[in-house]
């Protein structure tokens, strides 16, 4: 089995890696081909195009930054989908709305392709480690055929449902990350206001039962102010998007969401685009002389 692997940012290279080390051949594809350098060097095909992708694959994942994205790589006349034989097969692991995957899968169908919802829990070191977990939503038999490359990427498998469920479950686990940081961020603003310490406020509220549990993950990068990003802000001010979009087509209303929203975007605005979303804790201390 050849895989094709579209996308190689901070989630898609580490992935396609994993796959390598599980014993796949890969031909891959990447907007930026020097992100693609390290796995050529181990024996990664090169394509020049989607379409081209497509031509050398019976197997085709997708790890890209939003639903443009996704529509681009696989329907424009470059893309894949067109260029894949019957019965082949579309992982889509990128995060996006279900309504959207809705839409992917019925083209797939169209095009005889099977398709799958498999967006992924875990930021650049569960990808690294290959410890992610998948959301798949789409036919039993397509999700089991998808294990074994599931189980080389990652820990665990949930099959959700139809296509689109895997997307919709991967949106309220997003969701919940984003206004569980903002929350916490707030939290600690305000505490260091009152004249706690951040390390007073850390060894208190970490691992306390109103802290989600994340969060321990990233005192590190709030403690040092160094937030390389393993989950970049802007990815989740998309996501927090697309809830909102599909909050609207689903007629439920999202006050506070869309409050969270507002934040990041404010945040993304100020320059945090590119840094760990949990730069938005930064974003919101006073500077020096405000305090």
């Amino acid at each position: 089995m050849r895989i094709g692997f579209i996308g190689l940012g901070i989630m898609g290279r580490p992935m396609a890696s994993n796959l390598m080390n599980a014993g796949y051949e890969l031909v891959v594809y990447n907007r930026t081909k020097s992100k693609a350098e390290a796995l050529i060097h181990r024996g990664a095909k090169w394509a020049n195009s989607p379409a081209e992708l497509a031509h050398n694959a019976n197997t085709v994942i997708t790890m890209v930054a939003d639903p443009d994205a996704v529509r681009d790589s696989a329907t424009e006349p470059d893309g894949f989908l067109p260029h894949m034989r019957d019965n082949f097969l579309w992982i889509n692991t990128s995060t996006v709305n279900p309504s959207f995957a809705r839409q992917m899968a019925a083209e797939s169908e169209s095009q005889g392709v099977r398709f799958v919802d498999a967006p992924v829990a875990g930021s650049r070191i569960p990808a690294e480690k290959g410890e992610l977990i998948f959301f798949a939503g789409g036919n039993r038999q397509d999700v089991d055929a998808c294990a074994p490359l599931f189980d080389g990427m990652g820990k665990k498998t949930v099959h959700t449902g139809e296509a689109g469920t895997g997307s919709g479950l991967k949106m309220l686990f997003n969701l919940l990350l984003g206004t569980g940081m903002a929350m916490f961020s707030e939290v600690l603003n305000l505490g260091q206001s009152l004249g706690f310490s951040k390390e007073t406020l850390f060894s208190t509220l970490l691992g306390s039962p109103v802290v989600p549990g994340f969060i321990e993950g990233k005192r590190d990068k709030m403690d040092s102010g160094d937030f390389a990003a393993d989950f970049p802000l802007k990815w989740m001010h998309k996501d927090l998007y697309l809830a909102a979009l599909t909050a609207y087509e689903q007629q439920v209303p999202m006050p506070g969401a869309a409050a969270v929203r507002e934040l990041f975007g404010q945040a993304l605005q100020a320059g945090y685009g590119d840094a760990d979303f949990s730069a938005l804790a930064r974003f919101l201390e006073p500077d020096d002389e405000d305090q």
